[in-house]
């Protein structure tokens, strides 16, 4: 039988609408087909192949870790380097003081304490829990219009609810807000355990922040005892043109959430807070929050790999230059907007229909795009930061060339 019969017949299916690509292999900023046929991977596998397929440095990590060890115990039982030293630089890369040399934001409690788990999804039900333990609330904010996973706690946290309505009831005293509204900051009260919020929109269609909103959230949260949870699970590992997106917003986060990019292709994610505030998972209950497979020692030393390839390379400090070339190039009659954040980018095309013609037609002419949950007259555009210059000219002919044939 033919591989995407067995692929449609005994790989559970998420929509009626697969791709089915059937890829042999990868490499750099590219994908190939069992015909040979390669495809621009202009999504960069939705912002996780950020340096890239199979790159080098995080190959070798992995190839080198499995000569080690691979599961040992549940996580947070034995010390393993790969994960203490991944843990360390996460830190480093999340203090304050050296983010921000003076002012207020430098005296930000560092946020020195990261939990390993498997994916998004898990940081930011880890973080929901975390919220609530430390402040003795339940409630929780969120923003309309965004995604933080899927599984039950973080699909509780969104609306509208097309995606989450055939699941419902999901958690109580979830309330939500307007991205960039400050008048609905107001609901932030004494009542509120944390406000979770991405520094850009991202699944809304690229939406960037208002920084008089995120100062006033961050002031608001701090009047009520609220703690305040970026997710930077897109943005993170320099999509936006910094490491974390909030070092170009003057705002600090209390708890962050990162996955994707984190793992350089490899599953992983983790959610990191001041040690103050994440030792009480630790406690009354003890094993407040575990996690079998969380932190696992290869795809940490993959994610290490990233961290130290992204900090010793120039990568991140391109993303602007690129993000210029792609707006540069995406000038056409039917292309009503652009809206991008680094190499986080939004096409707007008009109606789903149009968007799907522009994207099969690209994808047959080998480049592959997206849209967004809550945004389907979009573009998504998330190549790997690695992408070359003429191999971001080379998808922007593609893309204009089927805005011309659609």
């Amino acid at each position: 039988m033919h591989l995407r019969e067995l692929f449609l017949r005994h790989v559970a299916q998420t929509s009626d609408i697969p791709l089915g690509l059937e890829i042999e292999h990868a490499e750099g900023s590219w994908l190939y087909d069992t015909n040979g046929k390669k495809y621009l991977d202009f999504i960069g596998g939705i912002s996780v192949s950020s340096i890239g397929h199979r790159h080098p440095a995080v190959v070798e990590a992995i190839k080198a870790q499995t000569d080690k060890y691979l599961h040992t115990l549940v996580y947070g039982e034995y010390a393993m380097s790969p994960q203490v030293e991944l843990a360390t630089e996460l830190a480093k890369s999340l203090d304050p003081q050296a983010l921000f040399t003076e002012g207020e934001l430098a005296s930000r409690p560092a946020l020195d304490s990261i939990f390993f788990t498997n994916s998004g999804s898990e940081a930011t039900e880890g973080a929901m829990k975390l919220a609530k333990r430390f402040t003795g609330r339940y409630e929780i904010i969120a923003c309309r219009r965004a995604y933080h996973g899927s599984t039950q706690g973080a699909a509780s946290l969104m609306w509208p609810k097309d995606f989450t309505q055939a699941y419902h009831p999901l958690l109580p005293g979830i309330r939500h807000i307007d991205f960039n509204d400050v008048e609905s900051l107001e609901l932030i009260s004494e009542k509120t355990a944390c406000v979770i919020v991405e520094p850009v929109q991202a699944e809304a269609g690229v939406l960037p922040p208002n920084l008089q909103f995120l100062s006033s959230l961050r002031e608001r949260c701090d009047e009520t005892g609220t703690l305040l949870v970026f997710d930077e699970i897109q943005t993170g590992f320099g999509r936006t043109g910094s490491f974390w997106a909030f070092e170009q917003l003057d705002v600090v986060p209390d708890i962050i959430l990162m996955a994707k990019a984190m793992g350089g292709g490899m599953p992983i994610g983790a959610f990191a807070a001041p040690r103050e505030i994440m030792k009480v998972l630790g406690y009354d209950p003890p094993l407040g929050h575990i996690t079998t497979f969380g932190g696992h020692p290869v795809s940490c030393v993959a994610s290490l790999a990233t961290l130290r390839f992204l900090k010793g390379s120039d990568t991140i400090a391109n993303v602007k230059a690129k993000e210029d070339l792609l707006r540069s190039k995406l000038i056409h009659p039917k292309i009503k907007e652009v809206r991008s954040a680094g190499l986080l980018m939004a096409i707007e095309v008009g109606g789903f229909e149009q968007l799907r013609k522009v994207q099969m037609a690209a994808l047959g002419k080998g480049v592959i795009t997206d849209w967004f949950l809550f945004n389907d007259q979009s573009l998504r555009i998330a190549p790997p930061l690695t992408i070359a210059d003429e191999e971001i000219e080379f998808a922007c002919n593609v893309l204009l060339e089927c805005l011309d044939e659609s």
